[in-house]
């Protein structure tokens, strides 16, 4: 991984004419693509970073709820419960009733946090900034750019990003609870009563699913000091994140269930020690799909004419700061 050699030609263009679309790849390309992606995981070292990405969220995921609590409380206690239901039901084992827990006891402060709301608000997306903050560190990572963005830049926009996705976190919990209401009607009108909430209740999940991976597009797009051609609102990364995220979370869900001993080893601390790990591997699914995204850009700047081993293939969107060397 040279990180020198990319600081030292900043700013100069790694191609001309690329393929717009990943679909425009031959099959051989796709190939590649994929066996880089599993190989650059290793070799950046994204186990470790997905550990490092834990530990802001750990710091990040509570003022970040209560940012959506507080949003929701203006919308009435039953958006806020289905926050709570549907949120509890992705984590595994013991870790629900950790966040259960958490989210039960935030939805209590809701009135204390209306008081001061916008001050509350803020405050609360300042700490949950910090693990946008360490996801565009670890992005510059995989797609071997430095950070040329200057401080005054990327502090207001990772605190844009992390208020991006509180809203969009808001709407579609406010969306499964009105449009719940709508299938209820729709079932009235059409003689078929609570089928059609039986209905919805499954088709919500893929809904949700989607939702996930618009987050995650917006996340890999505006996160690493990199210029894209353009914002995707499905890349192939996003959509792989959240595959491997809800695969790797169902098989460690029925692993603690059956064959885990967390409750034994840990005691009281099982639930949030199950709660850790799901995030930790939750990361590592997030990472994955940055990686599998920044190897369609090298192999569509390789299929350019961009040297295969030279690094960055993809143009910086700031240079500032690589006059200054700095560190990326």
């Amino acid at each position: 991984m040279s990180r020198r050699a990319a600081a030292d030609r900043p700013g100069e263009p790694v191609g001309g004419d690329t393929p717009d679309k990943p679909t425009e790849l031959p099959k051989r390309s796709w190939w590649d693509v994929l066996r880089r992606t599993f190989k650059e995981f290793q070799g950046d070292h994204l186990t470790d970073w997905a550990a490092a990405l834990t530990y802001y969220a750990t710091l990040s995921i509570f003022p970040a709820l209560l940012a959506v609590v507080s949003v929701l409380g203006l919308f009435g206690q039953s958006t806020t419960q289905s926050l709570i239901d549907n949120l509890g039901a992705m984590a595994p084992g013991p870790a629900r009733q950790t966040l259960n827990t958490v989210l039960q006891a935030l939805q209590g402060n809701q009135r204390a946090a209306g008081i001061a709301a916008i001050l509350g608000i803020a405050v609360a997306l300042w700490s949950a900034s910090g693990y946008v903050g360490g996801f565009m560190r670890a992005a510059n990572i995989v797609y071997e750019m430095p950070e040329g963005r200057p401080i005054w830049k990327t502090l207001p926009l990772r605190l844009a990003i992390t208020t991006v996705l509180v809203i969009l976190t808001a709407i579609g919990s406010v969306a499964v609870v009105f449009t719940g209401g709508l299938a209820d009607q729709v079932g009235k009108v059409l003689g078929i009563g609570e089928t059609a909430l039986v209905i919805w209740g499954i088709v919500k999940w893929p809904i949700l699913v989607i939702m996930v991976a618009l987050v995650l597009a917006l996340l890999y797009w505006a996160a690493p000091n990199v210029e894209h051609p353009g914002f995707r609102w499905l890349t192939p990364g996003s959509m792989l994140a959240v595959v491997v995220w809800i695969i790797a979370s169902a098989a460690f869900g029925f692993y603690v269930a059956n064959f885990g001993s967390y409750s034994k080893t840990y005691a009281a601390l099982a639930g949030v020690i199950v709660f850790l790990i799901w995030l930790w591997i939750s990361n590592i699914a997030v990472l994955l799909g940055v990686e599998l995204d920044a190897e369609l850009a090298r192999e569509r700047a390789i299929r350019d004419g961009h040297p295969a081993g030279q690094e960055p293939y993809v143009e910086p969107r700031d240079t500032r700061k690589f006059s200054e060397g700095e560190p990326a």
